[in-house]
């Protein structure tokens, strides 16, 4: 079974999310190696490193293979190198993983080994329902070899995308969990204004943004009563620029807190918080509050909804939360439409002229006759 990393290696991620490949040596210091892992590139590093003689190419890495193709993504596919280098990681670690998986369940062959020829539908499907105890895995597999193949076949390295007619497995999931009133008040009780967790909370519920804006915004961000900045999440291939008034419940918590120079959140070394470090912060909040089931990405749902249900527009709500699509911001508005329309129209289940009776009075049982 092939190794995600040669003996020795390891993996570090620095402050600003990206990661970085070492050998690392009992008693000697560690050697960053660059290159993609198993390429001759970085094999020829790792052997340096290592004061060993180069060694010929891996003969798991086989051309025309499942895994020669990722590697060959890995390095030269312009898409993958603009994605944010947290999605760049998670995707490597997905694509390898299935590197490792039998073809069949205590097969000696695995798919990382298998030609391209034979990674039809059905292979894809296999890989797919590997993960069927985890529908969301199970998708992001299908998502990443869709995207290591529309590069092989563009590229002429593949002779087409199998996994394009693989559909996604249908999950009934409403994913992270809306805040609800209730437990903003129960948050702020426990955290009042002046404190960091206030501050993170108005952060997040009064501008819609994801945490890795809301780690960034600062003194900076904040001129004339507008907040301009550019969203963390795509700025690399499609930048988004947006410009949010600030209301007046978040200025009155960001004057009573303490900020720092750079961002207005800081940790407890004074320095600005990277989008993990501020996750397990404010998991710890939460949790500090009794609201184990609450997070982050969950305000921003609340915000959307809280917008929604007081009357915003799919377009409005675009343009608060940088969505490019009406399909996000409509699954908000067709929830506060329908309660509106039903509160605007229970009635009429009930409303009768004057010469009938009422529905539940008849005989019959449910309606009367003349109903």
């Amino acid at each position: 079974m092939s190794r995600r990393l040669p003996p020795g290696c390891v993996e570090d991620t620095d402050r600003h999310g990206n990661v970085r490949v070492y050998y690392r040596a009992k008693g000697a210091n560690k050697v960053r190696l660059r290159g993609t892992p198993w390429t001759p590139e970085f094999m020829t590093a790792y052997h340096e490193a290592a004061g060993e003689a180069p060694k010929p190419p891996r003969s798991g890495i086989g051309v025309g293979t499942w895994r020669w193709l990722c590697t060959k993504y890995f390095a030269e596919c312009a898409d993958y190198r603009r994605l944010d280098p947290r999605t760049r990681h998670v995707r490597r670690l997905v694509l390898e993983a299935t590197f490792e998986e039998p073809i069949v369940p205590g097969s000696p062959k695995f798919f990382g080994d298998m030609p391209l020829s034979k990674m039809i539908a059905d292979a894809v499907e296999v890989l797919r329902d590997r993960k069927l105890e985890f529908p969301e895995a199970a998708n992001a597999r299908v998502k990443a070899i869709r995207q290591v193949f529309k590069f092989g076949a563009r590229k002429k390295f593949a002779p087409f995308n199998p996994a394009r007619d693989v559909p996604y497995i249908r999950t009934g999931s409403a994913g992270y969990h809306t805040w609800t009133v209730d437990e903003v008040r129960q948050f702020e009780e426990r955290h009042p204004i002046g404190t960091k967790a206030r501050l993170a909370l108005a952060l997040l519920l009064f501008t819609g943004q994801r945490r890795s804006d809301v780690v960034r915004f600062g003194k900076q961000h904040a001129k004339g009563g507008k907040l301009t900045f550019t969203q963390h999440k795509g700025r690399n291939r499609k930048p988004k620029k947006l410009v949010l008034p600030i209301l007046p419940a978040l200025q009155s918590v960001i004057d009573a807190s303490p900020c720092g120079d750079l961002t207005f959140l800081v940790n407890d070394l004074k320095r600005p918080f990277t989008d993990a470090g501020f996750g397990n912060k404010f998991r710890d909040w939460c949790d500090q509050a009794g609201l184990h089931h609450c997070t982050a990405h969950g305000l921003r749902k609340a915000g959307a909804t809280i917008a929604a249900n007081n009357g915003a527009t799919s377009r409005q709500l675009m343009a608060i939360f940088g969505w490019d699509t009406l399909k996000e911001a409509e699954r908000y508005t067709r929830a506060a439409d329908q309660q509106r329309l039903a509160e605007a129209a229970m009635h009429m289940l009930e409303e009768q002229n004057s010469s009938e009776t009422c529905p539940t009075d008849g005989a019959s049982g449910t309606f009367s006759v003349k109903s």
